[in-house]
C-alpha cells in the first residue's frame, strides 16, 4: 500500500484502538513503579529480606528493559498484532502469578517473568501506531503514548497507595499485582477485535538474529545488574567486574550486528536507525530526561514514607499534584504542532529545571523543616515540565521513523528510556543512601534527597542543551530529503 492511499484510507477505529494499547503500556509502567511505595508493606506481610525487596523492584525492570529491543524485532518478524495479544495475555498471566505467591522467591520469579512478557508487549504499541496513524495524525498519537508513560509512572505511586490501603484487611500488598488481572483480560478481548489485521505486516526476509537477540539482553544484563544492586552490596569487585565487562559484549555484539547487515542479512538492532537525526539525538536527551525524573521519583518516595513517616496512602496522595501537573501540561502537549515539538521539549525540561532549582532551595535553607507542603510548588513545576517534555520527546524521536523499522525503533527507544530509568534510580540511588547514612528524620532524608536533585538538574540541563540539537520537521535532515519516504512513511 502507498503512503498515498493510506492517508486517504486510515483504518476508521484507529482512535478506538489507541486506548486499548495505551493501556497496556499504562499497566507495564505502572508496574515498573508500584513496588516502590510497596516495598514496606511487602517487608512486613511477605517477610521479603533486602536481597528479596532489590530483586522484586529491580528484577522487572532488568529483564523488561533488556528484553524490548528483541520484543520489538519479534514484532517487525511475527507481526505487531500477534506479539501485542500474545504479549498482553502472558503479561496477565505474570502478574497472576505475582498476587499469588507465597513466598519472597516465588515473587521474584514471578517479577521475573512480568518483565519479559512487559518486553514483548509494549514495543508493539508503538509500532501499532506508527504503522496504523497517517502520517498527519502520529504525532498527535505519539504524544498520547509520552502521555501514558509519565501518568503510568506517576499512578504507580498514587493509586498504588490507594490499593495498598483498601486491601490492608484483605488481599493486602497482593492487590497491586490481581488488578492487572481484569485490566489485562479486557485489554486482550478489546485488543482482538481493534487491532486490525493488516497492522500485523510481518517483515519480509530473515529471521530473528540469534547472536543479537542473545549478546544485547546480555550487555544490558552485565550492566543493568551491578547498577541495580551494586549500591546495596557496598560495590564489591563483581559489581565492577561485570560493569567492564558490558563494554566489550556490546562492542562485539555491535560489530557482529554491522557485519550481519552488510551481507544482507536481517540483525536484531537496525543500525540504519541511528543515521536518523532525529532518531540518535533524541536517544540522548531522552536518556537525560527520564534519568533524572524517575530518580527524583524514587527518592521522594524514600523522603515521604521513611524520612516524614507518612502512610504509603498518604504518601501516595502526596504525589498527586506532580501527577496532575504532569497530566495537566501533556494534554496540552499533545496539542502543540509537530513543528515545535523540539522547542516543546527545551521548554519542558527549562521548567523542569526550575522546579528543581526551587527544590534545591527548600532543601538547602529549610532542610530541618521540611514537609509534602514545602514540597508542592517545586513538584508541581517538576511535573509540568515533565509533562510537557516527555510526549514531545516521544513523537520528536519517532517521527522520522517509517513503518518498517517502526518495531525496531520501538524497542530501541524504550530500552534506551528504561535503561536511563534503572540506572538513574541505582546510581543516584546508591548516592541517596551513602549521603544518608545512619541518618533519621525528615533533615537527613532532606539533605539526601538535595543531592539527587542536584544530579538531577545537571541531567536535565544537559537534556536541554541537546533538545536544541534535534532536528525540526521543517528542516529534515539531509538523509531524509534524500528518501522521503522516511518523512511520509508507509502502513
Amino acid at each position: 500500500m502507498s503512503a498515498q492511499t493510506a492517508v486517504e484510507t486510515p483504518y476508521a477505529r484507529r482512535w478506538l484502538m489507541l486506548p486499548v494499547v495505551l493501556a497496556a503500556l499504562f499497566m507495564a509502567q505502572f508496574d515498573l513503579y508500584v513496588v516502590n511505595v510497596a516495598a514496606p508493606t511487602l517487608e512486613r506481610q511477605l517477610g521479603a529480606g533486602p536481597v528479596a525487596l532489590e530483586l522484586i523492584v529491580a528484577g522487572y525492570a532488568f529483564t523488561y528493559a533488556s528484553g524490548l529491543i528483541t520484543g520489538g524485532r519479534l514484532g517487525d518478524i511475527l507481526g505487531s498484532r500477534g506479539m501485542f495479544l500474545g504479549g498482553a495475555l502472558a503479561f496477565t498471566v505474570a502478574s497472576l502469578l505475582c498476587g499469588i505467591a507465597q513466598s519472597p522467591g516465588q515473587l521474584v520469579t514471578a517479577r521475573l517473568l512480568q518483565g519479559v512478557t512487559g518486553a514483548a508487549m509494549v514495543p508493539q504499541v508503538l509500532a501499532l501506531i506508527t504503522g496504523v496513524f497517517s502520517p498527519a495524525e502520529r504525532p498527535r498519537a505519539l504524544a498520547w503514548f509520552g502521555f501514558t508513560v509519565g501518568v503510568g509512572a506517576v499512578a504507580g505511586q498514587v493509586l498504588g497507595g490507594m490499593l495498598l490501603q483498601a486491601g490492608s484487611s484483605g488481599l493486602g500488598w497482593r492487590a497491586i499485582f490481581l488488578v492487572n488481572v481484569p485490566a489485562g483480560l479486557l485489554t486482550f478481548l478489546l485488543a482482538r477485535k481493534l487491532i486490525p489485521r493488516r497492522a500485523a505486516g510481518a517483515a519480509k526476509g530473515g529471521g530473528l538474529d540469534p547472536i543479537g537477540a542473545i549478546g544485547i539482553p546480555a550487555g544490558l544484563a552485565l550492566a543493568l545488574v551491578p547498577m541495580m544492586l551494586g549500591g546495596a552490596k557496598g560495590w564489591p569487585l563483581w559489581t565492577w567486574l561485570s560493569l567492564a565487562a558490558a563494554v566489550p559484549v556490546l562492542a562485539a555484539t555491535l560489530g557482529w550486528e554491522r557485519s550481519l547487515a552488510r551481507r544482507g542479512g536481517r540483525p536484531l538492532l537496525d543500525l540504519s536507525l541511528f543515521r536518523i537525526r532525529s532518531f540518535h539525538r533524541g536517544l540522548v536527551v531522552s536518556g537525560a530526561v527520564f534519568g533524572a525524573f524517575f530518580s527524583f521519583m524514587f527518592a521522594l518516595t524514600l523522603v515521604l514514607q521513611s524520612g516524614l513517616g507518612l502512610s504509603p496512602l498518604a504518601a501516595g496522595f502526596s504525589f498527586a499534584p506532580l501527577g496532575l501537573a504532569f497530566a495537566g501540561a501533556s494534554m496540552a502537549a499533545r496539542r502543540i504542532p509537530p513543528v515545535r515539538a523540539a522547542r516543546t521539549v527545551l521548554s519542558g525540561t527549562l521548567i523542569a529545571a526550575a522546579g528543581l532549582v526551587v527544590l534545591l532551595g527548600e532543601l538547602t535553607w529549610a532542610a530541618d523543616r521540611i514537609s509534602a507542603l514545602r514540597l508542592l510548588l517545586p513538584m508541581i513545576l517538576i511535573g509540568l515540565g515533565n509533562g510537557l517534555a516527555v510526549p514531545a520527546l516521544t513523537g520528536a524521536v519517532l517521527t522520522g521513523v517509517g513503518p518498517g523499522q517502526a518495531g525496531a525503533a520501538a524497542g530501541v527507544l524504550t530500552t534506551a528510556q528504561q535503561f536511563a530509568s534503572a540506572a538513574g534510580v541505582a546510581l543516584l540511588g546508591s548516592v541517596f543512601f551513602t549521603v544518608l547514612g545512619s541518618g533519621e528524620g525528615p533533615s537527613a532524608y532532606a539533605i539526601a534527597l538535595r543531592w539527587v536533585a542536584g544530579i538531577g538538574l545537571v541531567l536535565v540541563l544537559i537534556a536541554a542543551a541537546a533538545s536544541r540539537a534535534l532536528p525540526r520537521p521543517e528542516q529534515p535532515a539531509a538523509e531524509d530529503k534524500k528518501n522521503p519516504s522516511k518523512i511520509l512513511g508507509k502502513v
